[in-house]
């Protein structure tokens, strides 16, 4: 992701974890409102508040305000990977087993 403004960054992480703006206001204990302003720029994120957002989208507050080190690529496939996590986690458990057994024996292989 190419640096942008704060506001669209949280967008986009917010997007990335599946979260609509009110599902991210209820877990900040905030109002909803709030954070479409925050996305849109039309109000200024506290340090305060950056923090606490970017510990419910699981993702350092260097990267919504744009400082991270990782090239698009890498983010994007990063994201891709916890995607997929996701759905096996949502798997049940002697298939999650299988599946991962199946990802061991690959990686081992690849090496």
């Amino acid at each position: 992701m190419k640096s942008q403004t704060i506001g669209r960054n949280i967008a986009y992480y917010r997007k990335e974890n599946g979260l609509t703006q009110k599902e991210l206001a209820a877990r900040m204990s905030i109002p909803a409102n709030l954070i479409s302003h925050y996305e849109t720029d039309r109000l200024k994120v506290t340090a305060n508040t950056l923090y606490r957002i970017a510990k419910v989208l699981r993702v350092s507050a260097d990267k919504l305000i744009g400082l991270n080190s990782s090239s698009e690529t890498e983010e994007m496939l990063s994201l891709k990977i916890v995607k997929r996590m996701k759905k096996i986690e949502k798997l049940d458990l002697p298939n999650q087993k299988t599946l991962l057994k199946t990802i061991d024996n690959y990686l081992k292989g690849a090496k």
